[in-house]
Order: structure tokens, then sequence, then C-alpha cells
């Protein structure tokens, strides 16, 4: 048979399968059974066919179905922080790569715009703001900023004005990413330039023992709500095999799963900024252990977990596909 009329036979049942997902577990089965027929039948004849890869997917999405419900006898919330998230970690690492790198280089435009520029600061952060820290500074207090309102209020203000930013950051991605660049640009500038006024005020290394206590996880959550911001603008620019509503619903679940995911790190940094870098006064060993404490989980969680648990079940999805 042609695949032009194998396509032709069968698109429609594929269609339906893919855009009326079912909770029943017979039908589920049924389905599986059907798609991974018709996938042997394609593997056969049109080994190297986007048909053969479309059907793959699909047959993958099933089994993937098919998995999940056996874990609902598990604790689900364990299962989202032990496998899925991580496992969505490493199926996206490249659009994380992307976002770590966007921001680094709008962060090296914010320093160095600030460097040759000096009003491009007072531009970016406000007259009122820099004022302040210059203030600060002349008193030596150089991050008053920090002691400046009672802890669980500036937690409450903080944690809000975070996850408004990384909601955005997330939610712009609809317009074809331009709406997650555009605030990973406004957010790394305004970091950069944050950082080279204690810079040029020779407060370099001290800024970065007490701002990144906070800083590690706060801007680590930006950069992984730009990559869900980026999954979804990706899903509307290359729908691949699946129409572009249904690549976008794909696409969009996936962000959100990760934007999910990140809530407890933005909390966490929230506490940080508001309860622990307050005290500037606090042992270097102390600051330095917090500061590297908070990278090596995000590289941990974010890169090696997610890159050891997808080696682990490998041999498992290897085993899984041979079947189809």
């Amino acid at each position: 048979m042609r695949e032009a009329l194998f396509v032709k036979q069968n698109s429609a049942k594929w269609h339906e399968y893919e855009n009326t997902p079912t909770n029943d577990p017979d039908e589920l089965a049924e389905r599986f059974v059907i798609i991974s027929d018709d996938l042997a039948y394609a593997k056969t004849f049109y080994p190297q066919s986007k048909t053969t890869q479309y059907l793959n997917g699909l047959a993958a999405g099933f089994h993937q179905s098919i998995y999940k419900n056996k874990k609902e006898k598990t604790n689900r919330f364990i299962y989202f922080w032990q496998s899925e998230l991580p496992l969505l970690f490493r199926k996206y690492h490249r659009q994380i790569l992307y976002s770590f790198i966007f921001f680094i280089i709008f962060f090296l435009i914010g320093i160095l715009s600030a460097k040759y520029d000096n009003s491009f600061v007072r531009y970016i952060l406000g007259d009122d703001y820099v004022n302040m820290t210059n203030e600060n500074i002349s008193k030596g207090e150089p991050f008053g900023v920090f002691k400046s309102e009672n802890e669980f209020l500036m937690f409450w203000m903080i944690a809000k004005n975070n996850i408004t930013v990384t909601a955005s950051t997330f939610v712009l991605g609809i317009t074809f990413s331009l709406g997650t660049l555009l605030y990973l640009f406004k957010n790394g500038l305004m970091v950069g330039c944050f950082q080279y006024l204690f810079i040029s005020k020779g407060l370099g290394i001290q800024s970065v023992l007490v701002i990144w206590i906070h800083g590690t996880l706060e801007i680590s959550t930006i950069i992984l709500a730009g990559a869900a911001g980026l999954i979804m603008g990706n899903s509307l620019l290359f729908p691949k095999t699946y129409t572009r509503f249904v690549s976008l619903k794909r696409g969009a679940l996936d962000g959100l799963k990760i934007m999910l995911g990140i809530v407890p790190i933005v909390v966490a940094a929230a506490i940080f900024e508001s309860f622990v870098t307050r005290h500037t006064e606090m042992p270097l060993w102390l600051s330095i252990s917090i500061l590297s404490g908070s990278f090596i989980f995000i590289v941990w969680y974010v890169i090696i977990y997610p890159l050891y648990l997808s080696r682990k079940l490998k041999p498992d999805l290897i085993n899984d596909e041979r079947k189809y």
C-alpha cells in the first residue's frame, strides 16, 4: 500500500485519538493496541517517513498515559517532584540553555552600558533608588535597602512581585516567544545595572556575598520561567507533525508544569531576601555556604539529576519502544 493511501485511510482515526483523549482504561488500551499495529506497519514499509515519526510519538504518548495511570496509586505529589518535573527539565534542557544564554547576554549588556554611561543606571533603576543606595553607602550601610521593611511584610511583597515577574515571563511566550525575550531583556538589564552600581563603588565582592544569597534562586526562577515561555512560543512556531493548536496545548501544559515546579523556589528566594539577606554582618563562611548551597541545588535538580534519571530510565524506554 502506498503511504499516501495508508495515511488517507487512517488519518481521521489518528486525529480523533490525538484530539479527543479518554480516561477510560479499556478504551485507552484499545487505542494503544491499534496505534501500535499502525506503527509496526509504518516501520516496516515507510521506516524513514514522517508518518512513522508521528505514529511513534502518538504511541509513546499513549504508553505514557497508561504508565501515569498506574502511578496514580502512589503519591502523585511525590511523583511530580521526584520524576515528572526533572524529566521535563531534561526534555527541555535546550530551551533552558537558550534562556540562560539570553539572560547572561542581557546582564552583560546592563553592566557594560552602566560602565560607559553614567546616566544609564539612573535611567534603569530610577533616581530615587540610586540616591537612596548612595546615601546608604555613605552611612556605611550599602545594603540597607534589605533592612528597610518588616520581615513578614517584605516577604509578602517580594514573593508577590517575583511570582508576577515569572508568570509574566512565561505567559508572554504566547507572542511567539517575543514577550518572553523582552522580559528576559528587561530583567537581565536591570540586574546588570544593579550589580554594577555596587561594583563602581568598590563593593563588587561584598555585593555578591550579600545580594546573591537570594539572587541565586531568584534569577534561576526567572531563567526557568523564560525557558517555559520559550517552550510555549516554540510550540507555536514549530508545531512539527501536530496541528498548531494541539502543539500549543502541549507546549503550554509543559510550560505550566515547569511554572508550578518553580513556585517553591520563588518562595524560598523571597524567604532568603526577607529574613536572611538583611543580616549583612553574618560570618563569611555562612554567606558562602548559603550561596553555594543554592547554586549546587539548582545545578543538581535542573541539570544533573534529570540527566541521571533520564539515563536510568532509558533502557526501559528502549524496551518499551521495541514493543510498538
